[in-house]
């Protein structure tokens, strides 16, 4: 059977910490982190095509090509199915590019779970998984989101359930980090303080938001900041105004912080807004499988 018009939501992650173990043999470094799904969406609109991929988006600085994950992400489906059909993709943007929220990871997941729903593909979670692993380490957790341990290049993902609903505040400053020219940096700096990840996983299990805020830790944190010290300054805002704690999501350069009261992060969001143009209020989900 097929659909006329499905929409997805792609949401944007943060990281609640981030450890690096290693460098693999293929050259790509081993992590350990914690990834938590925000409310913050782009919406992914897919209608059939009788053939041929056609992307749009509401905004100009996208690519709407095969160097879009998106785009690739309906292209890998359709192959791996078989199937003697197109879709127009249409994203309407709100999670920030390159600002370490994986949006596009999660424009390429909600592509893949939207063309599934699409054409009734009756593709399985695993398979669903392993055709967006082959566009990004980060695209399997944005196909079920949620909250997750991502062990090895961010592939291998250990879901935790119980972190939703609380406040975040996002605040991205207008500049663009290379996450390799990061790593590269990484490799010949002594990192003084590492995630305790065991400690953080429980106490996301019991939904003690304010212990995660006090002790979320991202190794990239210090590198990024070094080389951006707008980073720091973010987060010392942050602190400034009330947040519970905050930190850098993934490479960055995105800073957010943890609110328990709405009103205190709404005034955070307003005094952030004042010098950062891009600024967002979300909420945590717990999108359990």
């Amino acid at each position: 059977m097929e659909h006329n018009r499905i929409i997805e939501f792609a949401y944007a992650k943060v990281n609640l910490s981030l450890d690096v173990l290693g460098v693999l043999e293929n050259g790509y470094h081993e992590v350990e982190m914690i990834l938590q799904e925000i409310d913050l969406a782009d919406d992914i609109i897919l209608e059939p095509l009788e053939s041929g991929i056609e992307l749009h988006c509401d905004v100009d600085y996208l690519p709407l090509d095969a160097s879009n994950l998106a785009w690739r992400a309906a292209d890998l489906v359709l192959k791996e199915t078989g199937l003697d059909k197109g879709v127009r993709i249409t994203i309407v943007k709100r999670i920030p590019v390159a600002a370490g929220l994986a949006g596009g990871s999660a424009d390429a997941a909600a592509v893949i779970r939207g063309l599934n729903r699409l054409y009734d593909l009756n593709l399985d979670l695993e398979t669903q998984q392993r055709i967006g692993l082959s566009l990004g380490a980060d695209v399997p957790f944005c196909i079920t989101g949620g909250c997750a341990v991502a062990r090895g290049i961010g592939e291998k993902l250990e879901p935790l359930v119980g972190f939703g609903s609380h406040w975040v505040v996002l605040a991205k400053p207008n500049i663009g980090v290379s996450t390799p020219a990061v790593y590269q940096r990484y490799d010949q700096t002594v990192i003084e303080e590492r995630p305790d990840t065991p400690a953080l996983i429980q106490a996301i299990r019991t939904d003690q938001m304010r212990y995660v805020a006090e002790h979320m830790v991202n190794v990239l944190e210090p590198v990024t900041t070094q080389m951006h010290p707008i980073v720091g300054k973010i987060r010392n805002q942050l602190i400034q105004y009330g947040s519970d704690g905050a930190m850098m999501s993934g490479s960055g350069p995105t800073v957010f912080g943890f609110f328990r009261q709405y009103d205190r992060a709404m005034k955070a969001c307003k005094n952030l807004k004042k010098t950062y143009a891009q600024v967002y209020l979300a909420r945590t989900t717990n999108r359990a499988l």
